[in-house]
């Protein structure tokens, strides 16, 4: 396994086109500045030893050696050892509903985003637990399977959008019918099914498969994305301009939260209904019960060693700064004349 010790690094990257800009407008600057002497193709005549293309070259090299420098005080590792340990948790399946309901801006920035902070949040407070993620519209999907990756599972969360998924609808009980069939196999730490929706158009059989997981010792809790008072939908026209989901009549369609459905979902998988608002998603509340749940002991899989990679980096960084120093931004007056394409 692959990772950066210090992973807050990796944004000095971020300064490395910046560098790049600097250095293509101060290379323009002293075109622009030679121009004034004259046209550049006597100047260059002029001066026979100059090379126009070792200051590239240079910078080229340069450039690399200073991203190669970043990635190695980020720190890469390479898991060495693999071994199981036994930490105590709960099993956890986020069903997240994907629909173009949780568009809806009654929840800023939209139900959707808001859901995807709110899942971001929960992670932070995770410690030993085993999370999974399943996304759902009109059918639905396992996007994360159940593990202690939470970094992983943030990676793959931040990549959800309504675009992935082909068939819309809201079928919540296929969501809970596929995490009740994805948790760990005999294992026997307790398991929880949260079911993220506005409940819009909904699907299926959802309470018959709550009432199902809950025999099964599986607790499904719901938190209600939306207002009562529902919410236009809204969607990226033709030029990109934002407009607004219509119906055959040309009125525009209005979202609204079906508590009464996610609170009977909840009701019947034995867990709680919680009800988010643009300041609050339950998930205090919603943390603490997942708290009073028995947690038992977990095999995971980790990596118990890594080995430190960063002193071939730095060794290869050297090298290129070496190479820089030896090449001179002007022509070798022996090697000048020497060219071998010239026949």
């Amino acid at each position: 396994m692959f990772r950066f010790a210090y992973n807050e690094f990796l944004y000095l990257l971020f300064g490395i086109p910046v560098l790049i800009l600097i250095y293509i407008v101060a290379y323009q600057f002293k075109k622009k500045a030679i121009r004034k002497f004259g046209n550049l193709s006597v100047i260059s005549q002029l001066m026979p030893d100059v090379s126009y293309i070792r200051p590239h070259l240079k910078f080229i090299i340069l450039t690399f050696a200073l991203i190669i420098l970043i990635l190695a005080i980020a720190g890469p590792q390479f898991g060495s050892k693999l071994k199981e340990v036994k930490r105590k948790g709960i099993e956890i399946i986020i069903a997240l509903d994907i629909s173009n309901s949780m568009l809806a801006e009654d929840i800023k920035p939209s139900r959707l985003e808001r859901a995807k902070q709110a899942i971001l949040r929960l992670l932070d407070k995770l410690e030993n637990d085993r999370i999974g993620l399943i996304v759902f519209a009109g059918d639905a999907y396992t996007q994360v399977p159940i593990t202690s990756d939470y970094a992983g599972t943030r990676m793959f969360l931040s990549n959800i959008n309504t675009d992935i998924v082909s068939r819309q609808g809201t079928a919540i009980g296929k969501a809970i019918r596929l995490a009740s069939n994805s948790f760990t196999q005999d294992a026997e730490s307790n398991k929880a099914i949260i079911i993220i929706s506005d409940g819009e158009n909904h699907e299926g059989d959802a309470i018959q498969e709550a009432e199902q997981a809950h025999e099964k010792g599986i607790k499904v809790y719901s938190i209600g994305m939306g207002s009562p008072d529902g919410s236009p939908i809204p969607f990226k026209g033709s030029y990109n301009q934002k407009e607004f989901l219509k119906d055959r009549q040309g009125n525009v369609v209005t979202s609204k939260l079906n508590t009464q459905m996610l609170s009977q979902i909840a009701m019947a998988g034995g867990g709680k209904y919680y009800y988010a608002t643009s300041t609050n998603v339950g998930l205090n509340k919603l943390f603490d019960d997942l708290n009073k749940l028995d947690k038992v002991a977990i095999e995971a899989k980790v990596y118990s060693e890594y080995e430190e990679q960063f002193p071939a980096l730095v060794w290869l960084a050297l090298g290129l700064i070496i190479l820089d120093f030896i090449i001179l931004e002007r022509k070798n007056k022996w090697l000048k004349d020497i060219k071998i394409f010239n026949i």
